[in-house]
């Protein structure tokens, strides 16, 4: 019920003024966010936030913190288990340097490719206010969207950094895009989503520009 709820205030569309321009003119900020687990130990993760200058890419900010995980992990509720952690994050930076806040952020997860079109970019999105992106490396499979034969050919079929294709489900609907990002080893592409206050089309582009390997530099770092 709360994810529906909350679901019903995500924005699929740009708002920002920086995302009118093609080169992002008045973006200055990108941030990545992560919740990643010590091997063996799913109850003790490390919360990452880092703030990279933008188009430069450089290192404004970084904060890691090691957690205690107490929600268990249910299919489909990914956010409820690692969000309020990231969150908190976010509003440290938020108090220590607001001069420092990210203007967009992209998640190691799913937004609109989700079970329910609201995965961990779209649940965060929302709960911060802040425009965001997920970025994933594997694909859910949702809505008829199988990792089969002809996927894998589409996959091939990305020739340059940057090639990109649309996941439509058998709803019709489109869930996200299939992008090599910065890499040209297109057997491992990218799966970018919506999350929030962005359009499909706006978030390929970011991060296709925030590439330097195959994982975009904000999550990288």
């Amino acid at each position: 019920r709360e994810q529906a709820q909350l679901r019903a205030s995500v924005v699929e569309e740009d708002t920002e003024e920086w995302q009118k321009d093609p080169s992002f003119t008045g973006l200055e900020r990108v941030g990545g966010v992560d919740l990643s687990y010590i091997k063996g130990d799913d109850t003790s993760g490390c919360a990452s936030l880092v703030v990279l200058s933008y188009p430069a890419l450089e290192v404004l900010y970084e904060e890691c913190r090691m957690v205690a995980v107490s929600t268990p992990y249910v299919a489909g509720f990914l956010a409820f288990r690692e969000v309020p952690f990231l969150v908190e994050a976010v509003q440290r930076l938020q108090q220590k340097d607001p001069r420092l806040k990210p203007q967009v952020l992209l998640v190691d997860g799913n937004g609109l490719l989700h079970h329910r079109g609201f995965g961990v970019a779209c649940h965060l999105g929302v709960l911060t206010d802040l425009p965001c992106i997920g970025v994933a490396k594997n694909l859910l499979q949702v809505d008829g969207l199988v990792n089969d034969e002809l996927h894998r050919e589409q996959i091939r079929s990305l020739q340059k950094e940057g090639d990109a294709f649309p996941l439509v489900g058998t709803s019709g609907r489109v869930l996200g895009m299939v992008s090599c990002g910065g890499c040209k080893n297109t057997s491992k592409p990218l799966y970018v989503s919506v999350g929030h206050k962005v359009c499909l089309e706006t978030a390929v582009h970011l991060v296709k520009s925030c590439c330097r390997y195959r994982i975009p530099e904000p999550i990288r770092q």
